[in-house]
C-alpha cells in the first residue's frame, strides 16, 4: 500500500533555487555497450534499452545515474539513466554526444513541453509532462486549473524530480501562471519494479486536494488525492466534446461513467434523459456531485452496477437508446492477457450494438496500448457481425494533443476512439 506523507513544501524546493540555467554536466562515469544485433528499440527512435540487450557495463555507477550508452562497435547512442532493478535497464535522455544531460537541458525539454501545449490544447487543464513522449521518461505531469500532480515511475526520473518541477514552475510563471500546490501521486504499483516505494503525498504546502475544473463548459470536482491515475482522464477531453452533436434531444447510456464525464457532455449536448453506469459507488457519488455541480442532476439517473451484468439484463427487458457510450478500463495491461480482453471488447460491444436503435450512435473505446488500432478494429467487426448490425463510422478518435503520441513509442499510443451509426435495416 502507498502511504499518504507531506513529503515537502514546495517552498523548500524552489527556495533550493537549483540553477535551472546551469549547463554544468550531471556526472557520467559509465557505459553500457549493446550486444551486436541488440537495440532494436533504441535505433527505431525509442528511448529504452532492455536487460537482455546489453553486452557489458564498464565503470561506476549508482542505479538512477546517468551513463553513456554505445553500439557493440563503440559507436556513440546516447545518454540515459541506468537502473540494474528494472528489465527497462536504461531510459535515454539525450541522443546527441554534443549535448550532454545539464539542468538547462532538463529546463529546455520543460519549455519545449509547455510551448507545444499552448498551440495544441486548452490549458487551463492539461497534461504538462507525457514522460517518453516529451523525452523525460517515466514523469507525467498533469494541471489541474492551478494545481499540478506529478507522477514518477522510474528511479533515475525520480532523482531529478525536484528539478525538473522547479524549472516547470519557472516557466509557467513566465507566462503569468502561479503554481499554488504540487501533490505527488507516484502510488502505481510498477514503481516496485524500479525498486521504489509507492507515495503519494504533498509536495507543497497542504491544500484542498478537491480541485475544480471546466473542461468543454461542463464542471468536475476533480480528486487529485483519491481519483484514479492523477485524478482524472485528460486524454478523453476532445472525444467527450465529439459526443455532444450526437446526443441532441437524445436517450442516452453512458457505461463506464466513472465521475461522470461522458454523461455530462451527453446532457450538455442536450440529450434528453442519460443513465449512467459505473461498478463503483464512490465514482457514482463523484459523478452525481459533479451533475449537481453542472445542474444537470435532473436528467441524469445514476446506477452502480456492473455493465457487464447490466446490458443483457437491459436487452431482455428489451430496453433501447438512441446513444449508447463505452469506455471502459483498459481489459489489459500485458501480452499475456490479450486474449482474454479480446473477449471482454467484443462482448461489451456486441451487447452495446443490440441496444442502440436502428440509425442510434455507438461510442466506444479502448485505453490499452497492448490492443493495438488493428486488432481493436477487427474486434469491432467481429461484434458487429455477431450482433447482426452494419457500422457507419462518424469518427475516428485517439487522445488529446497534450498526450502526443511519439512513433517510435508504442506505449504513447493506447487511446482509440470511435463513434459509430448503428444501422440494422437497408
Amino acid at each position: 500500500m502507498s502511504e499518504i506523507t507531506e513529503i515537502r513544501q514546495l517552498e523548500d524546493i524552489l527556495s533550493m533555487k537549483p540553477d535551472t540555467d546551469s549547463t554544468e554536466d550531471l556526472a557520467v562515469h559509465a557505459a553500457a555497450s549493446l550486444k551486436k544485433g541488440e537495440g532494436r528499440t533504441l535505433k527505431a527512435g525509442g528511448l529504452w534499452v532492455f536487460d537482455n540487450e546489453i553486452a557489458s557495463v564498464t565503470g561506476s555507477f549508482e542505479n538512477g545515474d546517468i551513463i553513456a550508452v554505445q553500439d557493440f562497435d563503440g559507436y556513440f547512442m546516447g545518454y540515459g539513466f541506468i537502473n540494474t532493478n528494472s528489465k527497462i535497464r536504461i531510459r535515454m535522455l539525450t541522443r546527441r554526444k554534443d549535448e550532454t544531460v545539464t539542468a538547462a537541458l532538463l529546463k529546455q525539454r520543460v519549455r519545449n513541453a509547455w510551448e507545444y501545449r499552448k498551440k495544441v490544447i486548452d490549458t487551463s487543464s492539461c497534461r504538462l509532462i507525457f514522460g517518453d513522449a516529451d523525452f523525460l521518461p517515466g514523469l507525467t505531469v498533469d494541471k489541474y486549473e492551478d494545481i499540478l500532480v506529478v507522477e514518477s515511475l522510474a528511479l533515475g526520473i525520480d532523482r531529478l524530480k525536484d528539478l525538473i518541477l522547479c524549472a516547470l514552475v519557472e516557466t509557467l510563471a513566465e507566462d503569468g501562471i502561479s503554481i499554488r500546490g504540487i501533490f505527488e501521486r507516484s502510488d502505481a504499483k510498477v514503481r516496485e519494479k524500479e525498486g521504489l516505494d509507492r507515495i503519494k503525498g504533498f509536495l507543497s504546502a497542504p491544500f484542498d486536494t478537491n480541485v475544480e475544473i471546466v473542461e468543454n463548459g461542463v464542471r468536475y470536482t476533480v480528486d487529485v488525492m483519491n481519483g484514479q491515475k492523477t485524478g482524472f482522464f485528460l486524454d478523453q477531453k476532445l472525444n467527450r466534446l465529439a459526443i455532444q452533436p450526437v446526443c441532441k434531444g437524445a436517450e442516452v447510456l453512458d457505461c463506464f461513467t466513472h465521475t461522470g464525464s461522458f454523461g455530462l457532455n451527453a446532457a450538455l449536448g442536450g440529450a434528453s434523459h442519460v443513465i449512467s453506469v459505473d461498478a463503483s459507488e464512490l465514482a457514482i457519488e463523484q459523478a452525481r456531485k459533479n451533475a449537481e455541480l453542472n445542474g444537470l442532476q435532473d436528467r441524469i439517473d445514476y446506477q452502480c452496477a456492473d455493465v457487464f451484468e447490466l446490458l443483457p439484463n437491459l436487452e431482455r427487458q428489451g430496453r433501447s437508446f438512441d446513444v449508447v457510450i463505452l469506455d471502459p478500463p483498459a481489459f489489459t495491461k500485458s501480452r499475456a492477457s490479450i486474449k482474454a480482453a479480446v473477449r471482454g471488447y467484443r462482448e461489451i460491444n456486441i451487447r452495446g450494438m443490440r441496444l442502440v436503435k436502428n440509425g442510434g450512435y455507438l461510442a466506444t473505446c479502448s485505453c490499452s496500448h497492448f490492443m493495438d488500432a488493428d486488432l481493436f478494429a477487427k474486434t469491432i467487426a467481429e461484434a458487429a457481425r455477431d450482433a447482426h448490425v452494419r457500422l457507419r463510422q462518424v469518427e475516428f478518435r485517439t487522445q488529446a494533443a497534450d498526450h502526443p503520441i511519439l512513433w517510435a513509442d508504442s506505449d504513447s499510443y493506447y487511446l482509440k476512439f470511435y463513434i459509430f451509426q448503428v444501422v440494422r435495416d437497408i
